[in-house]
């Protein structure tokens, strides 16, 4: 409540200084309004989201100790040996199932032996911050509704590299590449039909102003969507989100309930400018391309490293080389070695389609004003203010900081923009 009074005394008090914003040589100064925004987020609150987020940081490097540990186990321990002859068993010694097999086995396995970290963090520290709204029971259905669907794309996935591995040689790092980019398109185009629904209810947006204004935003931008769809997301968590997916006739707008339910209607349209953006700007091709190339580079880091670390390390394992499947935790362990070591990079790829679709999403709704507040609501798991070397190094998206001075910005070279696109007072957003 303290909060939600704090940003609207500070809206008000923007507006009063004339065009909604700070005056600084009697004209519009978009780093003071920068400045009065980021300043009516109460101190407890920003430090509450800073300790959030900052904690995100080292939980990276947990992972990847994680990663690595259990790795080390089931390669030592002969585990993943074990679990490989009993797949060649029961395939009669076919490689592709044999594989597929073990991708299954190695997932459960580490499922199992990381699920101390994965409580902590996907559950009892989204607690500690007050994110989730989920009892543990109803927290570990949702996994267990997800892990089939994760075991099978991993074998799958597995299955094919090693076919790779065996059937083209020293290649198979640019071949299993171009695999994971195929993958992921097929991914895209089933997701908001058939996975997205396990974990939420969707249904069609009421008939209101809200939902009108929408559609006319994507028929305006060329987005393939007759209806926009609302998700109980709340049953999760507070977080507020909008996304427009799908593929070659599965494309969708799906609005999640705390965006309808914490956010003025300029605000709603100011996030769907942005998700538009994304749509319009091919930003799926682009990330799968340079995610792509990303990938074949894992790929060939691991090809280059297996064979050392096999010799060095691996008397005892029952370790062929790089294409025996009984080598998979190294595999997987080196690939999350190499991501870890690239996180500035893969990062700053995300941002940089984030900040392209922020713009985007500006001029199609142009509400600067909107974008900015809901930049401070994200703000309640996003450090709004970081330092530099800490949003090109850990951050996927802009920070709050950079939304809003982008915003602030844009509505500078603007003059007259602001009037809001609905009456704020819709009710419940057509609901």
């Amino acid at each position: 409540m303290s909060r939600t009074l704090a940003l609207g005394g500070a809206v008000l008090a923007l507006g009063a200084l004339g065009a909604g914003g700070a005056l600084a040589q009697g004209g519009f100064d978009p780093v003071a309004a920068t400045d009065a925004y980021l300043a009516s987020v109460p101190a407890a609150d920003k430090a509450r989201s800073d300790a959030y987020f900052e904690g995100g940081y080292w939980l990276i490097l947990w992972g990847l100790l994680a990663d690595v540990a259990v790795a080390w186990v089931l390669l030592a321990t002969g585990t993943a040996a074990r679990l490989h002859q009993r797949a060649l068993r029961l395939t009669r010694g076919r490689l592709w199932p044999a594989a597929f097999l073990q991708g299954i086995g190695v997932v459960l396995a580490t499922t199992v032996l990381t699920l101390p970290l994965v409580v902590y963090e996907d559950f009892f520290r989204e607690h500690q911050y007050g994110l989730s709204n989920q009892g543990f029971g109803e927290w570990l259905l949702d996994q267990l509704k997800v892990l089939p669907v994760s075991l099978l794309a991993t074998g799958f996935t597995v299955a094919m590299i090693y076919l790779f591995i065996r059937r083209v040689g020293w290649s198979w790092w640019a071949w299993g590449g171009g695999f994971v980019v195929l993958f992921q398109i097929f991914a895209i185009m089933v997701a908001p039909v058939f996975i997205a629904p396990l974990l939420n209810d969707y249904k069609p947006l009421r008939q209101g102003e809200l939902r009108e204004a929408v559609l006319s935003m994507a028929r305006a931008n060329g987005v393939p969507a007759d209806d926009v769809y609302e998700f109980d997301a709340s049953r999760q968590s507070d977080r507020i989100s909008a996304n427009v997916s799908g593929f070659l006739g599965t494309t969708r707008i799906s609005l999640n309930d705390n965006l309808l339910n914490k956010t003025t209607p300029q605000e709603t349209l100011a996030v769907m400018g942005h998700e538009v953006g994304h749509y319009v700007l091919n930003h799926s091709v682009s990330l799968l391309l340079q995610f792509g190339l990303l990938i074949m580079a894992g790929f060939l880091f691991v090809d280059r490293l297996f064979p050392r670390l096999l010799a060095r390390f691996g008397q005892g394992w029952g370790v062929r080389g790089i294409d025996d499947p009984a080598g998979l935790p190294l595999l997987t362990a080196l690939v999350s070695v190499y991501f870890f070591l690239a996180t500035p990079v893969t990062n700053s790829i995300i941002r940089s389609v984030e900040a392209e679709a922020d713009m985007f999403g500006l001029n199609a709704a142009r509400e600067p004003d909107a974008f900015a507040t809901v930049a401070l609501k994200l703000g309640q798991y996003r450090k709004l203010d970081p330092a530099p070397w800490e949003e090109v190094i850990f951050f996927d998206h802009p920070s709050g900081r950079s939304r809003i001075l982008m915003s602030m910005r844009w509505k500078a070279e603007q003059p007259g923009v602001g009037e809001p696109a609905l009456q704020v007072g819709e009710a419940a957003h057509g609901r």
